[in-house]
């Protein structure tokens, strides 16, 4: 077992009274009631934690005498506590509700400990019990790698025969969860659909578990509410709560642009945020997608999921690529031939139809297009007094900006990137980011060129945010104002890392959109 160094910092955390070591010399001075010795029920006699966390120990303690004294001993962990009640409170106490936490050290590498626990009461009776503490703690909840997206939608889409009869075909969700300790169970439930409610699947204690389900419905136009439960070995769970619609044409809240291979869920799922790029949503089935080109060959297609290519994947119908096809075994790619263009791309989902067209970066235009960038045309002071090179970057004031700076594309002067070619951006998983994107200011100054987003822990779209109204005249766009008409709220950016790794951001100030995706 590895030695333990004695630091007056690693002790535990006493939450109910201040902290106090050594025993009153008032003991003694009190009259014997029953002269029993004390009793202690504790909440358990085993506790699982871990490296780098809290045990908490808690009980009630009770002596008609008067407890004196708590006593927590673990020679192994160099614990070696006494809890003075008389010293703290004045007098002994007949009822004491115990909670003490211990806090054990990131690098423990100790399998096991037993910590003593001692009562004592006035007349120097005492009472011990052992708890044993291993390192086998679950900490995180069960995760879905893949399924429905939370509060999402899956369509099942009616088919009309010729004779007009009605039919929907079945539907295959592909599920996916793990757990660091061991899964139990998945239960799945669609309310009000016959053989569909509180199915539970046993998971035999593994770590991770794929599970088909196939879902068959009635070909009747009707919404039923779903939920998928996955539990692990421990009790934890997690829930996704989704809405199953048969139906003939959906109105999708939100459509997504997916740049990544169809199939590749990894290549959906492993950002940060921004990927796939929510479009447009311009009208009832209408939508609208602009997206930069880098290399001729791109293949796109639509989701109405963002995390999985399923129900739902427009992409061509192979058999007439003038129109649109949203079955995800069938449907082809967009492909966009052209290089360092943006596209721009109409959806119409009820006549599944689509349009298609390309304008250059020259004719791209972005809020902050009267600066350029790199050049000395910052006004520090608002006064001509002095001009400073114009740059963007992202962090917790326009001061901060400078010490993640954007590196500007070097075809499109909307596109930009962090951090510069060659070096690395490294993240570690469960770290929450917390940030805007604006102009550097050596001072700090707000209100110039700023970004906010449309939610701080799901972005998926940022707006311009001038304080200043500090807006290029020739953008299409509006400051402080979504393409709907709704206020850009002052919402940081501040999403959390699920994976640890090196990361690129990518961020297009004339589409208003950025990504946080995996580097190699």
């Amino acid at each position: 077992m590895r030695k333990h160094f004695y630091n007056a910092l690693f002790g535990g955390i006493f939450l109910l009274a201040l902290n106090a070591t050594g025993c009153s010399d008032d003991v003694g001075s009190y009259p014997d009631v029953d002269g029993q010795v004390p009793t202690m029920t504790l909440t358990t006699e085993h506790i699982k934690s871990g490296a780098g966390h809290d045990f908490t120990i808690e009980g009630k303690l009770t002596d008609e005498d008067g407890i004196s004294a708590i006593r927590l001993e673990c020679k192994d962990l160099y614990l070696n506590k006494t809890i003075d009640l008389i010293e703290i409170y004045g007098e002994p106490k007949k009822s004491y509700d115990l909670k003490y936490s211990f806090a054990l050290a990131a690098d423990e590498l100790g399998e096991q400990f037993t910590v003593k626990v001692t009562v004592v009461d006035v007349g120097g009776r005492e009472t011990s019990q052992d708890v044993l503490i291993t390192m086998d703690g679950d900490f995180e909840d069960p995760k879905f790698v893949v399924g429905p997206s939370n509060n999402g939608l899956v369509p099942m889409i009616l088919k009309k025969a010729e004779d007009g009869s009605l039919s929907v075909d079945s539907y295959t969700m592909e599920i996916q969860v793990s757990d660091d300790r061991g899964l139990q169970s998945l239960q799945l439930n669609i309310e009000g659909a016959a053989d569909y409610e509180d199915i539970t699947v046993d998971l035999g204690g593994l770590t991770t578990s794929k599970y088909e389900w196939k879902i068959e419905l009635p070909a009747v136009k009707k919404e039923y509410d779903a939920s998928i439960v996955v539990t692990d070995k421990e009790g934890k769970t997690n829930t996704i709560n989704f809405t199953v619609s048969v139906t003939d044409v959906v109105d999708f809240p939100k459509l997504y642009l997916a740049d990544v291979p169809k199939g590749d869920i990894a290549a959906l799922t492993s950002d940060v945020f921004g990927v796939p790029m929510v479009i447009s949503h311009t009208g009832e089935y209408q939508y609208k997608a602009r997206y930069y080109n880098k290399t001729a060959g791109t293949e796109i297609y639509f989701l109405s999921d963002k995390a999985n290519f399923s129900p739902v994947c427009y992409g061509l119908n192979p058999e007439d690529n003038s129109r649109l096809l949203n079955d995800p075994n069938l449907a082809e790619p967009f492909v966009l031939d052209t290089p360092n263009v943006y596209y721009e791309i109409t959806l119409d989902l009820l006549m599944s139809s689509y349009t298609i067209k390309t304008y250059s970066v020259e004719e791209a235009s972005d809020p902050m297009g009267h600066y350029e960038y790199g050049e000395k045309c910052f006004d520090v002071w608002e006064n001509g007094s002095e001009l400073i090179e114009f740059y963007i970057g992202w962090g917790g004031s326009p001061q901060d900006a400078g010490n993640h700076l954007f590196v500007q594309d070097e075809n499109n002067p909307h596109l930009f990137y962090y951090p510069a070619e060659g070096e690395t951006w490294s993240l570690s998983a469960g770290e929450k980011l917390n940030f805007i994107i604006s102009n550097y200011h050596p001072s700090g100054w707000w209100d110039h060129v700023e970004w906010r987003c449309d939610d701080s822990n799901d972005i998926e779209k940022f707006g311009y945010f001038s304080k200043k109204n500090d807006v290029n005249p020739n953008w299409e766009g509006e400051n402080r104002q979504w393409s709907d008409g709704t206020a850009v709220n002052d919402n940081w950016m501040s999403p959390t890392v699920t994976k640890a790794g090196n990361y690129r951001f990518e961020f297009d100030s004339h589409l208003g959109r950025g990504k946080i995706v995996p580097a190699n």
